[in-house]
């Protein structure tokens, strides 16, 4: 098994087995793309005083295993607010993924908002069995412990995740790659549909980001709301072991499995 998620392999990277999601065994995982841009949108000039506040994601096709090429810019600079973009393409030049962030200057407060309640767990509670594919990004790349709900059963769920290997071989992963990685699961741990009929993939995913992560695993509170005839939601709250560290967004698609986008 491979000992990264991506190796870099001169301008490119490379997508190993540990990329793959649930639905496509040659696409990868929402969460190592948003993982990988997180990383290189923070190499982008940058500035003590400055921090990364949101990240949105347009996943505009599946993205593949193997050889891919990002590219990041400042769209719009400032000395307290900055608009980053990046954007992840296969080979032959095709964006699968655009990221934009916001960066703003650090608030200057001496204290902040009460610390609301943490999620028990994560070192009581036991490994997840991955769900599918156990050498894939769910379970393979990322470790999973539930607090409440499971991947098999309906309905919203809490659930912790830690990063089992770097985002890119040779590279310790950021706080902010933590965060990325783990916040691309809300419709997974939340679903209120059977995984054998039905799909609800996320075309997009924001997370706001409060403040980063201070320890390896991050928590999910997350549940998916479905309007009968309209479109579904999904969303989390996320914890580190301290509190509340933001939230993360998923508007979804939902078909029966038969179908496709």
């Amino acid at each position: 098994m491979p000992d990264a998620i991506f190796e870099r392999r001169g301008d490119a990277f490379h997508a190993t087995e540990l990329a793959r999601g649930p639905w496509d065994p040659n696409a990868q995982h929402g969460g190592a793309p948003a993982a990988l841009l997180a990383g290189e949108l923070e190499k982008l000039d940058p500035q003590p005083h400055l921090r990364i506040v949101r990240i949105t994601y347009e996943l505009l096709r599946p993205v593949p295993l193997g050889e891919l090429h990002v590219r990041t810019q400042m769209a719009r600079p400032g000395k307290r607010v900055q608009l980053l973009e990046a954007t992840l393409s296969g080979p032959d030049g095709a964006e699968m993924v655009r990221a934009r962030a916001v960066r703003v200057a650090r608030a200057p407060l001496g204290a902040g908002t009460p610390v609301e309640e943490v999620p028990p767990g994560p070192v009581t509670l036991p490994t997840s069995t991955p769900f599918r594919n156990p050498h894939s990004f769910p379970g393979g790349a990322v470790e999973i412990r539930f607090a409440s709900g499971a991947l098999d059963q309906a309905g919203p769920s809490t659930a912790w995740f830690r990063l089992r290997v770097p985002v890119v071989a040779g590279e310790e992963p950021t706080p902010l790659q933590r965060l990325m990685a783990a916040a691309d699961f809300p419709n997974g741990i939340s679903s209120e549909l059977s995984w054998q009929e039905w799909v609800f993939i996320n075309p997009d995913l924001t997370v706001y980001v409060e403040r980063e992560p201070r320890s390896e695993w991050v928590a999910l509170q997350a549940h998916t709301r479905i309007t009968e005839g309209e479109t579904a939601l999904a969303q989390a709250v996320l914890f580190d072991a301290q509190g509340r560290i933001g939230r993360s967004l998923q508007s979804l698609y939902v078909a029966r499995a038969a179908t496709s986008a």
